[in-house]
């Protein structure tokens, strides 16, 4: 069990350096100078003053160091937990930004991952035993699973927001109110969370739903089920065997598209302006926000390795087999 997960920490660790060295290096990459942006934006029109800002954002922001010094010295601010100024929103620290946008990300997230695998592998198996479900489900699993999530919250917004007035398309409440606990500002957040949830968990569920009647009908033709029924067990029984059995593959299709669900709901912010990573990655572009930029990345890949790790983990626990080969039985 040491071993297994010492082996696993190694793996994370190297992926998270990687990860870290390529977030760092992309802002870079990219077109612009963020210090001529924020001078742009200060609208200051004497060119000696213009140049005085500009030598003093370029060595607070550590721009006239060499390239290998800025890297070294973005890991030893990282190490310490600072993440550095944003220059979109200057003098706001990059973390106090972050901070005020991930619960938004995290609530669409963690409902659309969680509710989307649940319904999909249960919706998924009961309709592998059903004909005329099947019929139904098939095609339009593959459909919802084929949709690119921004594709589907634009026809969303369009159908629920536009044309029916139902839902809300852009922010994360009503511009009128401010935060609280009250019941218009609770009722306004739920209306404005829908959309881009019902957006997330649609494409996920048609995918979960697809894998899970696949991986029953394979379950259900296995030499066990048929032993099963040789010896007269009671269907639902077997039912809940091939089930067992055919969920593991899709825990660990839980962990492959991790990845994929995040830039979704990345992608699904941006088109309603809802106020997550995803709406502050599209800022911090066009503002050529180095440290912002990096800041969001950083969450991101954080969140989906301490996720995979997690799955991981439930991974041993659910599957008896890893925890025979971890402990060297055969």
């Amino acid at each position: 069990m040491r071993r297994y997960f010492g082996r696993k920490l190694l793996v994370y660790g190297l992926t998270f350096f990687v990860a870290v060295t390529v977030n760092w290096m992309i802002p870079r990459f990219m077109p612009g100078d963020p210090v001529q942006s924020m001078l742009s934006r200060a609208n200051v029109a004497q060119p000696a003053a213009v140049e005085a800002m500009r030598a003093h954002y370029t060595a607070m922001f550590g721009f006239d160091l060499p390239l290998w010094r800025q890297y070294l010295n973005f890991w030893g601010s990282l190490l310490r937990g600072d993440l550095g100024i944003s220059i979109w929103l200057f003098p706001t620290p990059v973390t106090d930004v972050i901070v005020r946008a991930v619960p938004y990300t995290l609530g669409l997230l963690i409902p659309s991952i969680l509710l989307s695998w649940v319904a999909g592998n249960r919706f998924g198996a009961f309709a592998a035993r059903r004909k005329w479900l099947d019929n139904t489900v098939l095609p339009l699993g593959y459909v919802l699973t084929a949709t690119p999530y921004m594709w589907l919250a634009i026809l969303l917004a369009w159908a629920f927001g536009i044309v029916a007035g139902i839902f809300p398309v852009a922010g994360a409440y009503g511009y009128d109110l401010q935060p609280s606990l009250s019941g218009e500002f609770l009722g306004s957040l739920a209306q404005h969370w829908f959309l881009p949830f019902a957006s997330l968990f649609l494409v996920a569920f048609g995918g979960w739903a697809i894998g899970m009647r696949n991986m029953i009908i394979y379950e259900l033709e296995a030499d066990y089920v048929n032993y099963l029924r040789a010896l007269g067990a009671p269907m639902r029984l077997v039912r809940r065997y091939a089930f067992r059995n055919a969920i593991l593959p899709q825990v660990t299709g839980l962990a492959l598209q991790l990845g994929v669900l995040v830039a979704g709901a990345l992608v699904t912010e941006i088109v309603f302006s809802y106020p997550g990573l995803g709406h502050l990655i599209l800022q911090a572009i066009q503002n050529q926000d180095f440290f912002l930029l990096q800041g969001t990345f950083l969450f991101v890949v954080v969140g989906v390795l301490i996720a995979n790790f997690v799955i991981d983990i439930a991974y041993v626990l659910v599957d008896p087999r890893t925890r025979t080969g971890m402990g060297g039985t055969a």
